[in-house]
């Protein structure tokens, strides 16, 4: 299996709007923005942020964005990661996840936060396995107000005192 990951360009706002929604259709529900995100969307947060997609055997198979928090530039927001459903169980998401660590590491960024859906708990131990801790005093930017707040987990990529 050749896994290739690379740093998205405004170019791939199409390519990343499908694989979301391929990525997401049947395993999110359907309330959840990304099965409705636009190509502006995605080429806003390709602006003010970035996005990894991952390749395998040369086919793309998932993807992952960031953005940095507004009030907090230090601080980014991992958003929208998924793996199409034929290379699932395969541990690809640990891929785009490191990829995001690493990025954020080398930007200068103190932490990384995500939310993880309420219908959705058992992607707690997933991230906590990756040392994000549950932060319930922060909010998600990118809630959704039609779903229940999301759980909200931070990563800290520099000793935090």
């Amino acid at each position: 299996m050749d896994i290739h990951l690379r740093e998205a360009k405004v170019d791939d706002a199409a390519l990343i709007v499908e694989l979301t929604r391929a990525a997401w259709a049947g395993k999110v529900a359907a309330t959840s923005g990304g099965h409705r995100e636009t190509l502006d969307t995605v080429s806003e947060h390709l602006q003010r942020g970035g996005a990894f997609l991952l390749s395998v055997d040369g086919q793309t198979a998932g993807s992952v964005r960031w953005l940095p928090v507004e009030a907090q530039p230090t601080a980014w927001e991992m958003m929208r990661m998924g793996v199409l459903p034929s290379y699932r169980g395969r541990g690809l998401s640990q891929y785009l996840l490191e990829a995001i660590l690493e990025r954020a590491r080398a930007a200068g960024a103190e932490e990384l936060r995500l939310g993880v859906r309420a219908d959705q708990p058992r992607l707690l131990d997933l991230y906590s396995a990756y040392e994000f801790e549950l932060a319930p005093e922060l909010e998600y930017s990118h809630a959704n107000p039609a779903d229940a707040p999301p759980f909200v987990m931070r990563r800290y990529l520099r000793t935090h005192k």
